[in-house]
């Protein structure tokens, strides 16, 4: 679990398929978030800063830094907080769990 001390948010969309996949890997994970809803219309600055590039959700905050790509995403928490595993340790199995 995320301890008092870090900072975890998900900036997202609801109904995004991209959102739900980092959603159920911080519920597996059991890690404590705050989710912030943008409004894909009017992009909130946060977004804009956290993901410059692409400007999309989801992005994902830890601790003051910015992860974009749902997959990318998922791979940072799963290597972050050890419980509960998601991907398989075997780099094979793994590139193919990712694909």
């Amino acid at each position: 679990m995320a301890n008092n001390q870090e900072e975890v948010i998900l900036l997202g969309a609801v109904g995004s398929p991209y959102v739900c996949r980092v959603k159920i890997a911080l519920k597996l994970k059991e890690v404590q978030y705050k989710f912030l809803e943008e409004n894909l219309a009017n992009k909130s600055e946060l977004l804009l800063k956290s993901n410059p590039v692409h400007k999309k959700v989801p992005v994902f905050i830890h601790n003051e830094k910015p992860i974009a790509e749902s997959l990318v995403i998922v791979e940072y928490i799963d290597e972050t907080w050890k419980n509960n595993p998601i991907l398989p340790s075997d780099p094979y199995q793994r590139s193919l769990a990712c694909f």
